[in-house]
């Protein structure tokens, strides 16, 4: 077998290669005149019952702030950014000047919004970018959270102001390598010292953790073997994040692989409201219903996008829209985007009025975010060959849905909580482990 130099290997791509080969790609407005891509997004049409009418006027006030600041400001940039598998940093001040950022927190310069309120943000963010909706779900309804219902009062003070302004960015650390749907199992280690605590271990698929200022981070007291909460600061000693690559979803979020070596964490910034795994359950209720509202937000944004594509494109001297069967599948995707809509508002009806469970929570995420799936798969069918490219939203929703579908408790692990709830038999582990034979 004959090894090429590096000389070499240059001419014969050289050779191989037409004059035209390394010319910048056509701008997608001259290569398909026919549509409009999604960077001019397209106007909603999914609200088809009105739901618009449950909203309170503060709701809906919040809906169309966030709306047309991610069409003006997110939209055109998106697909740029999802293709390089970078963030956009430069509009996080603008993102913190929303008024939605800290959501349902009250107090410490948060907007206190209704869980309504906060899930209809979360909403119209993931309608043109779920990259961007995964981004603030993780800082404000994990991070921001956690230090709200399980901080001491002076960790609030310092911390939450900055964090509401998007001053400064926070992660949330939970899942290990080796611990995902069975997170409780965590094997990152706090143990006490003078004067503080030293972390060993680490954590994957930490989305914001690159760049985050703050870092929570849920590790095991070696004395009581329960889980205890930490605030870490960038930059600590000993503490080292990589980025996670060759993503096919969500890729304009960062998500990290973090290394603790023996990192130093003073007592003050241990979360004293973090005793037991159990105690993140508060925390963990809210960010599944907003989660939940992700895919809600992602087919609202697919089928708009196919409601005006199937109008522009013509096929056989007609659009595409006049045609039998674009008619039901897009009808079909109108009927998922309703009845995800109903199902989230009732989860956060429930939540505001103190009745939502755990298995309700569970089952909202599971099967809104499979409804999700079905209605982009209908929409890649209906966009043809642009069904794969990023410029039209629904390949890039298509792929940003397939992490939604897993994390924050996995389609089978969420239906396994509703299991439990209502047969009263948890079954998430088989018998075997647990000591005992069917026999």
């Amino acid at each position: 077998m004959t090894v090429l130099s590096s000389a070499d290997r240059d001419n014969a791509e050289k050779k191989v290669k037409s004059s035209y080969f390394d010319l910048p790609a056509m701008e997608i407005s001259v290569a398909f005149p026919q549509a409009t891509p999604a960077s001019k997004f397209p106007p909603c049409t999914s609200d088809y019952y009105h739901f618009n009418d449950l909203l309170t006027p503060e709701e809906q006030a919040v809906r169309k702030r966030v709306r047309e600041f991610m069409e003006k400001e997110v939209a055109p940039i998106m697909t740029e950014y999802w293709e390089k598998a970078e963030f956009p940093f430069h509009i996080i001040p603008k993102f913190g000047a929303l008024g939605v950022v800290g959501g349902s927190i009250k107090g410490y310069g948060c907007p206190g919004l209704s869980i309504t309120a906060n899930a209809i943000a979360t909403a119209e963010i993931s309608r043109v970018d779920a990259s961007c909706g995964t981004f603030n779900l993780v800082h404000t309804s994990l991070g921001m959270l956690t230090i709200a219902l399980c901080g001491s009062e002076a960790q609030k003070q310092k911390y939450l102001p900055d964090l509401a302004q998007m001053k400064t960015v926070t992660c949330w650390a939970l899942t290990e390598p080796d611990n995902g749907s069975d997170a409780s199992a965590l094997t990152t280690t706090a143990t006490k010292v003078e004067g503080g605590w030293v972390l060993e271990g680490q954590k994957r698929w930490i989305g914001n953790s690159t760049f985050a200022d703050l870092l929570i981070i849920l590790a095991r007291n070696t004395t009581t073997n329960q889980v205890n909460g930490f605030l870490v600061q960038k930059d600590a000693p000993g503490l080292t994040v990589t980025k996670i690559p060759n993503k096919i979803g969500l890729r304009i979020v960062q998500n990290g692989d973090i290394l603790l070596q023996n990192v130093f964490v003073p007592d003050e910034e241990r979360l004293p409201g973090v005793n037991s795994f159990q105690d993140t359950s508060k925390v963990l209720a809210v960010s599944r219903v907003m989660v939940a509202w992700q895919p809600i937000g992602i087919s609202m944004g697919v089928y708009d996008m196919c409601h005006r594509y199937l109008q522009e494109r013509k096929q056989f001297g007609a659009p595409l829209a006049a045609f039998q069967i674009n008619q039901q599948k897009l009808v079909k995707m109108l009927g998922n985007v309703q009845a995800m809509f109903m199902m989230g508002w009732r989860l956060c009806k429930l939540y505001e009025t103190g009745q939502m469970t755990p298995g309700q929570a569970s089952l909202g995420k599971a099967w809104i975010s499979s409804k999700a799936r079905e209605t982009a798969s209908l929409g890649r069918e209906l966009l043809g060959g642009n069904g794969v490219l990023g410029d039209f939203l629904v390949a890039k929703a298509f792929g940003d849905l397939e992490p939604i579908y897993t994390y924050e408790g996995t389609y089978d692990i969420n239906t396994l909580v509703t299991g439990r709830e209502v047969t009263g038999i948890a079954s998430f582990k088989p018998p075997a482990s647990r000591g005992r034979s069917r026999l």
